[in-house]
């Protein structure tokens, strides 16, 4: 492997690098990787080898970012409205895309970016549509995808082979289960499961992890059944949770987000009816 004037970056000779790519210091580029086009990768970046980036989106991936064997980062848009517009994508820094990983550039159709935050992992063939926002700290597993303008907020887990589908929200901390099929959106810290996603409980598991109290448990439990398993309609059950428990911070997460604006209903308990 050469290297090239840019500060020690090392680029094998078998790769093709695109003169107008820009490369920060300490880049790696191995092995038979193709880089072309609106491309600028952060300091340290590392392609191990036969990784694919090409415009024409400007794409970017931020320091400390590895990318493993036949991934393709940044070719145009399978939405078939795409007309190569100069749309973007931005890969944070310390996130791992691991083999065969598509992602793929926004498009007028949506915010004209998709974005995959810090420290992310990515795993293999996992594929990250067009317009979607991933946050830090999330997990896909293998085979895990995502459709078009799909939210995942912060330490999201995604299991292998599940599905999203387009413009659904995953909440912060959310559990998504293997090979569940998701048409509705996650509250935060939810954990959903099934063919067509149920909401299965709280991501009990994730919420020790994240550090919560025991009395901050029983507060999101609390909020979970005030919303989901008291009567009423929903506005008024979310407005006495909200009289309730809306000077918590983590239960005022779940409560902002179930009245945002969505364009998708929420993944309800097995057994309940739509609202």
């Amino acid at each position: 492997m050469g290297t090239s004037p840019l500060s020690s970056t090392m680029i094998h000779p078998t790769a093709v690098v695109d003169p107008t790519v820009r490369l920060g210091q300490g880049v790696e580029i191995g092995p038979y990787c193709v880089v072309t086009g609106n491309v600028e990768l952060g300091d340290r970046v590392k392609l191990i080898s036969h990784v694919a980036m090409a415009g024409p989106a400007k794409t970017t991936i931020g320091a400390d970012s590895i990318v493993f064997p036949f991934c393709s980062i940044g070719h145009i848009s399978q939405d078939l409205k795409y007309a190569g517009e100069p749309s973007t994508l931005e890969i944070g820094h310390h996130t791992c895309l691991r083999e065969y990983v598509t992602i793929q550039p926004g498009t007028a159709g949506g915010i004209m970016k998709t974005v995959v935050g810090d420290h992310c992992h990515i795993m293999v063939n996992a594929h990250i549509a067009h317009d979607c926002v991933v946050g830090n700290h999330v997990i896909m597993s293998n085979c895990a995808t995502l459709a078009g303008h799909v939210t995942v907020e912060d330490g999201a887990i995604i299991g292998g082979l599940a599905a999203v589908h387009q413009f659904v929200r995953i909440g912060k901390g959310a559990m998504i289960g293997g090979m569940s099929g998701v048409e509705r959106d996650v509250i935060p810290y939810g954990s959903v499961k099934g063919e067509r996603a149920f909401l299965n409980g709280l991501n009990i598991i994730g919420l020790k992890r994240r550090g919560f109290t025991r009395d901050e448990v029983r507060v999101m439990k609390d909020v979970f059944e005030g919303l989901f398993q008291e009567t009423g309609t929903l506005s008024q059950r979310v407005q006495d949770v909200r009289d309730q428990y809306g000077h918590h911070p983590k239960a005022k997460e779940i409560i902002d987000f179930v009245c945002a604006e969505s364009s998708r209903s929420f993944c309800l308990p097995r057994g309940k009816d739509d609202e």
